[in-house]
């Protein structure tokens, strides 16, 4: 395995999600708020390929909603705020939440289509599995 390559999709799509090279985990992924580089400065892997598309918009919203149904209930039966301070309060956090997922959504987005090889990405090296687990 080259060094610097995570072990695992999940390792990758956490680097993507932190702003970092899914690759080397060394670089920043975004040159701008959602504007991937078109290469790593440290490895030289080529981003130009990623296709996030929608679909980080729409895990930002489906999270979002899951995590603010409960809050809205319990804002609803247990104050005593007016609609319209409900409704500032709930957009306010559904606004904030939802930015505030943009971009880590679409990083590991990207460095889930770069582990799989997906649209002209070229599949990275795999840990080798240790036949003898025992050895170790």
């Amino acid at each position: 395995m080259t060094p610097g390559l995570p072990g695992s999709a999940a390792q990758a799509a956490l680097r993507g999600a932190r702003n970092r090279c899914p690759s080397c985990g060394q670089n920043a992924l975004f040159l701008k708020f959602l504007k991937p580089v078109s290469r790593c400065r440290s490895c030289d892997q080529d981003w130009t390929h990623q296709q996030a598309d929608d679909f980080p918009a729409y895990l930002a919203i489906l999270l979002t909603g899951h995590i603010l149904a409960p809050l809205i209930i319990a804002l609803v039966n247990h104050t005593s705020l007016p609609v319209w301070g409900l409704m500032i309060l709930i957009i306010s956090f559904a606004l904030a939440m939802m930015l505030a997922m943009l971009q880590p959504a679409k990083g590991a987005i990207i460095a889930i289509q770069w582990w799989l090889g997906m649209h002209g990405f070229e599949k990275p090296p795999r840990p080798e599995a240790n036949p003898h687990p025992e050895a170790d």
